[in-house]
């Protein structure tokens, strides 16, 4: 068997059998097949596609490609969360424990930032002494012990998409729909979660653009949870614009305390409840109108705020800043984005306040770059909102000046105000399952 022929055969549209896809999966992991050959294919499968049994094949040799997590020593349903990334998205640190708080245990390996869109390890680090590496004993006793744990991802877990990711980045291979899918999903199933809930983005700020794509997204990564024997459900949520108020890592933290503690934006409260909602449901806690019911009362009663204290604490974390936001290290910087004129904010764009984020210091142009926790914005007004000249739509925090100004100009690039009030896109655009896709839009 040789590269160039499968290189040839998918260039030509056609399907590659299992043991083609196990011969490129194997080859370029053990570092056999050169990049220019993996680019070569990479880029086939980005203009051709893939059939359903081509991606299962590939999900199933990257997960194959290393370890693999048993979860069957902690007790009771396991459930994964995975956002497939966004700006303003600390979902994760409000939904785990409130999902926790309801009794189910949540084993969550988490990311970096990187690009325009934010990591939930990056925000989770801003909290003073906080350890995201942990080894897999104390992963699993934390679990036990309070009801979830985020880790960074660690270990050999799927090294296959940690090298094919890395060249899909810079060959410009990244957007195909089996890629993602694959990706996504191999890292899952890893982790060895008995269920998944999937946070598929649509918009400006998200991977996918439009909405067609991010169904199509969707359904793929359920039929590979399927296939798999693990339940497995995606919500579809807007990331037209930036999720909640704030964004940047301290800034995110400091929301997602707010929303525990039944304070903060009321839309971001929704998504998360609906999100915590369908990880009970697959749990099996009940119908989704009772999962979501026990969700909100995790918030009116503190539970999900104390369980986030509890996990803060046993991964050694300075749990004070939960409280007292103001120990947090303060950014040295700050302006003011004020409007210019009366009406109504139609437009805040995910990806502009995403990027001027990263220009602020609150994210990675490299993957090695430093970030500045206490950089981002933090809005005063929302989309659909009425200005008048003059009102304040946003503060930008940075240590540095020119830093601060340039973000500034970035993110008002990104809004629009106008006389006449636009329609406002729901934050939650659908549900997908095995059995069919739900549409609220």
């Amino acid at each position: 068997m040789r590269a160039y022929d499968i290189i040839e055969k998918k260039k030509n549209g056609k399907e590659l059998k299992a043991e083609e896809i196990k011969f490129f999966i194997d080859k370029y992991t053990s570092g056999e097949m050169p990049d220019y050959q993996a680019s070569a294919l990479l880029m086939a499968i980005c203009i051709n596609g893939m059939t359903k049994f081509e991606t299962s094949e590939l999900t199933r040799c990257m997960l194959e490609s290393g370890e693999t997590i048993d979860l069957s020593d902690i007790s009771g349903v396991k459930v994964d969360k995975h956002s497939t990334g966004g700006v303003g998205d600390k979902t994760t640190l409000i939904v785990s424990p409130i999902v926790a708080a309801c009794g189910v245990p949540v084993a969550k390996m988490s990311g970096r930032g990187l690009g325009h869109t934010g990591g939930t390890i990056d925000k989770l680090e801003s909290i003073p002494g906080f350890r995201a590496s942990l080894e897999r004993e104390e992963f699993f006793e934390t679990i036990e012990s309070v009801g979830f744990s985020i880790t960074s991802q660690s270990g050999n877990i799927v090294p296959a998409d940690k090298k094919l990711y890395a060249l899909r980045d810079v060959t410009a291979t990244v957007e195909s729909i089996p890629l993602i899918a694959s990706s996504i999903m191999s890292k899952k199933l890893a982790v060895g979660s008995d269920c998944i809930l999937l946070d598929v983005k649509t918009g400006s700020g998200a991977f996918m653009k439009s909405f067609d794509s991010s169904i199509e997204l969707a359904k793929t990564m359920v039929d590979i949870g399927k296939s798999n024997n693990k339940e497995t459900i995606a919500v579809i949520t807007n990331m037209d614009i930036p999720l909640g108020n704030a964004v940047g890592n301290s800034l995110e933290v400091i929301e997602a305390c707010e929303i525990l503690k039944g304070r903060g934006d009321g839309s971001l409260r929704k998504v998360c409840i609906y999100l915590a909602a369908n990880m009970l449901y697959l749990a099996g806690k009940g119908s989704l109108s009772r999962c979501k019911e026990m969700a909100s009362n995790s918030i009116k009663d503190g539970s999900g705020f104390y369980k986030l204290r509890e996990m803060v604490k046993k991964q050694g974390g300075d749990t004070d800043v939960l409280e007292n936001y103001e120990k947090f290290p303060k950014a040295k910087v700050s302006h003011l984005v004020i409007s210019d004129r009366d009406g109504y904010i139609n437009r805040i764009d995910a990806e502009k306040c995403g990027i001027a984020t990263v220009v602020l210091g609150a994210g990675r142009e490299k993957k090695d770059s430093e970030i500045d926790y206490s950089a981002g914005v933090v809005f005063n007004k929302s989309i659909g909102e009425f200005v008048k000249k003059d009102d304040v739509i946003a503060a930008v925090y940075s240590s540095n000046e020119d830093r601060c100004a340039k973000g500034k100009q970035i993110l008002l690039s990104g809004i629009d105000i106008s006389p006449l009030k636009l329609p406002v896109s729901p934050l939650i655009q659908a549900r997908v399952t095995d059995e069919g896709i739900e549409k609220f839009i």
